[in-house]
């Protein structure tokens, strides 16, 4: 029997979803997880959780955690919706958006993480290469304190960079595309890419 276009789209769709779902663990998520973004992503108006879960077939335990991952990363929404008392998802369907939050989140993170530790240890470092009692140990502390030292030069460039993607100047340098259209599909997938698209 003949497929029909509703069964071919669903397919196509489904091949979409599947792949966005593996690709999410770039984010940090699960492919299951990811799989909540992707039905949100290609749904026309905002689901509850009942509705992701009936098409994700999880446990609504799970979608609830999937979905809170999600809205932590921002990349999915909690909405409102008039006359109804559950709560409504919608998935930020801009990949720019998300690829730039993720990055500045993951960016401060780091830096904090890295920051703290230099702070904590860099006096303890040079109190002992410039008074320890050992002239090894003085000259270990000293070459560990121009390792720590140096790592800030990195922590002021990481901070420089999330500060470009929140700003967006980071598409002075890198121009978003300013043609989102899909390829008519006569192209060869290089000239695709060259051209920016997705």
């Amino acid at each position: 029997m003949q497929e029909t276009d509703t069964q071919r789209l669903e397919e196509a769709r489904d091949v979409v979803i599947s792949a966005l779902a593996q690709s999410m663990v770039a984010y940090g998520v699960t492919p299951s997880v990811g799989r909540i973004y992707a039905v949100l992503y290609f749904s026309a108006s905002p689901l509850t959780l009942d509705d992701i879960k009936d098409e994700v077939a999880m446990s609504k335990a799970s979608v609830s955690t999937g979905v809170r991952e999600l809205i932590d990363t921002g990349m999915v929404v909690k909405v409102w919706k008039k006359g109804d008392r559950k709560d409504h998802y919608i998935a930020e369907k801009d990949f720019f958006k998300n690829f730039l939050s993720f990055m500045v989140k993951m960016l401060r993170l780091e830096r904090g993480i890295i920051h703290k530790a230099v702070e904590q240890t860099e006096p303890v470092m040079r109190e002992i290469a410039n008074h320890g009692a050992d002239s090894d140990i003085r000259e270990l502390a000293a070459k560990d304190q121009a390792l720590v030292s140096g790592s800030k030069a990195y922590l002021r460039w990481i901070m420089q960079l999330a500060n470009a993607m929140e700003s967006g100047e980071i598409f002075e340098h890198f121009p978003r595309p300013e043609c989102d259209e899909p390829p008519s599909g006569h192209e060869p997938i290089q000239e695709n890419i060259k051209h920016g698209y997705k």
